[in-house]
Order: structure tokens, then C-alpha cells, then sequence
């Protein structure tokens, strides 16, 4: 006479085995810097200068900038509906890149006067980009901090 339990075994090893044997979740991709700077065009949202909230003395022709970085380290400024001057290109093409293990920002051009092209990049998520430098006015150095948003 043969052992027939292998049959009834299997029956019931094989719903223990679906309940007990879960699908992995996918891993989580964590987006660099590259990926979260170039996915999506970025606004101005506010400015401090040396800790005060500078935002309503800049300009409406430059609050409407929108600024594109490309993943290939190039970009647009586009002077969006208001234009500071009749005679500026609509758009300018610029170049970036990180610096010093990506903690500064270049860009080949000065986004705002008495600045330079080098930014610390103080924040860079999906949604933000807080970047800080020093700027001269009037003779004086004093600290900027600019917020875009998406």
C-alpha cells in the first residue's frame, strides 16, 4: 500500500506559502540632485537679505522668472510675461553645474546685481530650492537667501 500524505501535506503547505511569502516592495529611488533640480521649472518665491524678508522691494519683472535646468548642465532664464527691459531677450541660455560635493550651485550667469554666479545651496528637495551668497550693496556685503518654488 503507498503513502498517500503527500498529496494532502501539499494542500495544505501551499496557502501557508502565499500568506508567509510577500512581494518585496519596490526599493525607493532616491532622487539626486541632478534629478530633483532639472524636474521642473523653477519661480521665486521669497528673499531675505541679512535675515529680513526683502521680497516686496524685487521687482514684479523679476518675480515672474522662470528658471529651466536641463539634466546636461545647461538652462534657461525665461523673463516670463514682464520684461525689465524691452531690450532683454526673452530667454538666455546659461550653464550650471555642482561644486564642492554638491553643496554650491554655479551658474555661468549673475542672477541678481551685486551677486556672483555661485550659490550655497542651503536646500533642494521637490518642491524647493533655497539658495544663499553674498551680495554687495552700496558698498556693503550682506547675505541673500532666495527661495524658488515649483
Amino acid at each position: 500500500m503507498k503513502n498517500n500524505l503527500g498529496v494532502p501535506m501539499v494542500a495544505l503547505l501551499l496557502p501557508i506559502c502565499f500568506i508567509t511569502c510577500k512581494k518585496s516592495p519596490d526599493p525607493v529611488h532616491i532622487k539626486t540632485n541632478t534629478e530633483l533640480i532639472s524636474q521642473s521649472t523653477w519661480k521665486f518665491d521669497k528673499a531675505t537679505v541679512s535675515g529680513i524678508d526683502v521680497s516686496s522691494y524685487v521687482q514684479a519683472c523679476q518675480k515672474d522668472n522662470i528658471i529651466t535646468f536641463l539634466t546636461a548642465g545647461t538652462g534657461t532664464l525665461d523673463e516670463g510675461v514682464t520684461k525689465c527691459s524691452l531690450a532683454d531677450p526673452q530667454t538666455s541660455p546659461f550653464t550650471w553645474g555642482f561644486l564642492n560635493n554638491e553643496t554650491t550651485l554655479h551658474i555661468s550667469t549673475v542672477l541678481f546685481t551685486g551677486g556672483s554666479s555661485d550659490f550655497t545651496i542651503i536646500t533642494l528637495s521637490e518642491t524647493q530650492l533655497v539658495l544663499s551668497q553674498n551680495i554687495t550693496i552700496n558698498g556693503s556685503t550682506q547675505n541673500a537667501v532666495v527661495t524658488f518654488k515649483h
